[in-house]
């Protein structure tokens, strides 16, 4: 009986742990569910949060990384005068005497490039002669986003053709000499240079005019005999000429720049002055506009 009692009493303890047991667990249960819960309200605070902060970002007025295209300042002179009528009749009659009307050069966008050549060969029988061989060439630049503004290449092309006058070939003698007083930039370069029908002076003057270059080539030679030409008196035709030039370009394009008078200074880069809307396209900085006397015989 008494073994009975003692029976039951285990049992009732037995079934008492397993209750406290299952007590403890849900207790501990508890705070797990609410610190989820905790955490899961944070969470979504800090969502919400940072949402609005993202959306006062995007309409904070803050500019769009796309920045619009580089603008040039616009080109000055928008086209090309006859090149055979931008010298007068008395200057050729000085320069190139047996030859006043000239042969214009091909081209296939005259308002963008543009020459005329005289070949003069005055022949005095055993007495020898005397022969001049003219060539003005225009090159007009066009302003581009990419290569910058129209001046600035002219500029840059101006300075090239500088260059190749003095490094001809078989020159000797060579001389540079700045040029005052023409157009926004001058100068010209003298050699001698002996061919096999003589001793030949040669003057290339090489002026521009805001976006306009002009290429003078003039040489002179006394052939069969006859004296050679002062270089002195060759220089000073051609650098007379050029002017007359530089003026017929002007007068073409109504008499001024589109952007005020000449300028003396020479850029050093680029303009990122506002442009006008983006012309024809422009011709290459690196090509020749003339041909050099050396090719003439």
């Amino acid at each position: 009986m008494q073994r009975a009692a003692q029976r039951d009493d285990r049992a009732q303890q037995v079934r008492r742990g397993k209750r406290l047991s299952r007590v403890l667990v849900c207790a501990a249960a508890v705070p797990a569910v609410l610190i989820t819960a905790a955490c899961s309200s944070d969470s979504g605070d800090s969502k919400s949060k940072g949402g609005g902060t993202q959306a006062s970002a995007d309409n904070s007025g803050t500019p769009s990384s796309a920045s619009a295209s580089p603008t040039v300042q616009a080109a000055a002179y928008n086209k090309l005068p006859d090149p055979c009528g931008v010298l007068s009749k008395k200057t050729l009659t000085d320069l190139v005497p047996k030859d006043t009307s000239g042969k214009k050069g091909s081209s296939d966008e005259t308002s963008q490039r543009a020459s005329c050549s005289w070949s003069s060969l005055d022949n005095n029988g055993v007495k020898g002669s005397q022969f001049r061989w003219l060539n003005v060439s225009l090159l007009r630049f066009d302003s581009d986003a990419t290569r910058g503004s129209a001046e600035a290449q002219a500029h840059k092309y101006f300075a090239q053709q500088v260059k190749d006058a003095e490094a001809v070939g078989g020159a000797k003698n060579t001389k540079e000499v700045p040029l005052s007083g023409t157009g926004s930039e001058a100068s010209a370069v003298r050699y001698d240079l002996q061919k096999k029908e003589g001793l030949f002076k040669q003057q290339t003057v090489v002026a521009r005019v805001e976006n306009v270059v002009v290429t003078l080539d003039y040489n002179g030679a006394g052939l069969a005999g006859d004296s050679t030409p002062n270089a002195d008196d060759l220089t000073q035709s051609a650098s007379k000429a050029v002017k007359e030039a530089l003026t017929a370009v002007s007068d073409a394009n109504g008499g001024s720049s589109s952007s005020g008078s000449s300028s003396s200074a020479s850029p050093s880069a680029p303009s990122s002055k506002p442009a006008s809307n983006a012309p024809s396209k422009s011709p290459s900085s690196g090509a020749s506009a003339s041909k050099s006397a050396d090719k003439k015989g």
